[in-house]
Formats: C-alpha cells, structure tokens, sequence
C-alpha cells in the first residue's frame, strides 16, 4: 500500500483526502494543514499536523495549495529525496524545490466546496522526473481513476488554458446569460435543456461539428438586431468578440 501525506486544506485537497479514504491501494498517514478544521470531519485528528517537524515518512507527498505557495511550501519541506508533487494545472515540475524527487498529479476538473466529484471519471495528467516515479504516481492516480495520461509541462500548460476557455470561460456566459433573463424577467431554467444538449453534443460531434447560432449560419441581419437588444456595454462587447471569432473560424487571414 502507498503511503500518502497531503499538504494543503482546499477544495483540491479535501477532495483527494475523500477520494483516497475508498482506495485499498493508498494509505493517507497524515495531512499538513495550518488549522484543523476545513478537514477535521474527513479523517482522524491525530492525522493532522501544523508542524513541518512531524511530518511522518511516506511514498508520496503531494502540494495541494495555491500556485503562488508552491515554490515557498517545497522549500519547507524538512527532508531530500522524497517525491514530492503538486497538483497545479499551469505551475511548471520546476517550481517545486530541487532538495526532492519532483512531479505533478494534477486533476483536470472544477472542484467547489461541498460538491461531490466522481473521480473515476476525471483525467488525472502526470509528469514526473523519473521513471520510477511514474510508475508510482501512476498506481495512485488508477486507485482512484480511470482516466490518466502522461503530460508534459508544457502540454499541461496548454490544458490549463484550454479549461479556462471551456470551463470558466462558459460559465461566465452563463451568468451574463442570467442577467439577460433576470433583466428581462425571464427563467434562466428555461435554457438548462439546451445547455446540457449542447454539452452532450460535443460527445460525439467535435465543436466545429457542433457548432450553430447566426454567427455560424452568417445571419447578418439578427447579429445586428442582438447587438441593437444589448444595451448593457460589458454584454454587448463579449457578444461582437465572439461572433466575430465564429464568423472568421476556418477562415485564411
């Protein structure tokens, strides 16, 4: 069994504390969090610590805190050697401290407090900076999913972004979408049908393929009367960005 020690308290964190709590192939022996409570209710007080000094000796020590702390929590780290990793989608394997045998286990997914996640469902993209270590963070990451793909920093870079645009990015347009409803005194529940259809599409059908709206079909005319309908400025310029951006898709500039 591999033995797991956590460093971090966040939505990453507890969520990894949770799934490791049901793998037979990992152990968690001890969780590095500066106050207890965040994760007090997923395992035993004895297992927690605010002490660098006590951190016990285990396979696998993995960062999960901000990307900003990083580099200074590697650095605390009271022993050489080890395999130490983080779970950033855009810190590069270098941010982490030379003292130790570095690698990234990074769960490519939205987390948010309270929200349960099927981890079996979710790429896990792993880097490390040798072959042994692979294979380890490899058995982790298939003790708790079915999905998992060797990625580079680069790579995962380009990943991270990428999410951005699908994730955070369509999520945004969903609250302006909101606010057009709110606005105009309409349910927001009334597009939930066509937002989960147009997540299921591109399951089977790349988002070229997938691709409708006026933008798509060239429909000059109701591009303009939206742009007319859109007073607010911040809605009315994402609205000509994006249109802009399906009509030149494909196009040779």
């Amino acid at each position: 069994m591999i033995k797991i020690t956590i460093i971090g308290s966040g939505n990453v964190a507890q969520h990894l504390i949770d799934a490791f709590a049901k793998s037979n192939a990992v152990e968690i022996i001890q969780v590095f969090s500066r106050t207890q409570k965040p994760i007090s209710p997923l395992l035993d007080s004895t297992k927690i610590t605010n002490d660098w000094n006590t951190l016990a000796e285990a396979d696998l020590y993995i960062i999960a805190v901000s990307d900003d702390a990083i580099a200074a929590v590697s650095s605390q780290l009271p022993f050489e050697n080890r395999l130490v990793v983080h779970t950033s989608g855009s810190a590069p394997l270098i941010s982490l401290d030379n003292k130790n045998r570095k690698g990234v286990f990074y769960p490519l997914q939205t987390f948010t407090k309270g929200k349960a996640v099927d981890f079996k469902g979710i790429p896990f993209c792993l880097e490390t900076q040798f072959e042994n270590d692979y294979q380890v963070l490899e058995k982790v990451a298939q003790s708790i999913s079915d999905n998992v793909f060797a990625i580079d920093s680069h790579q995962r870079k380009a990943l991270h972004v990428a999410a951005v645009f699908v994730n955070n990015f369509t999520n945004h347009l969903y609250q302006l979408g909101n606010e057009i409803c709110q606005e105009n005194k309409v349910p927001f529940d009334i597009l939930k049908p066509l937002i989960l259809e147009t997540a299921e599409k591109i399951q089977t059908l790349s988002p070229s393929d997938a691709q409708t709206g006026p933008a798509k079909r060239n429909d000059l005319s109701t591009i303009a009367a939206h742009e007319s309908f859109l007073t607010n400025e911040n809605q009315s310029t994402i609205y000509k960005i994006l249109t802009q951006s399906i009509l030149n898709h494909g196009k040779k500039l």
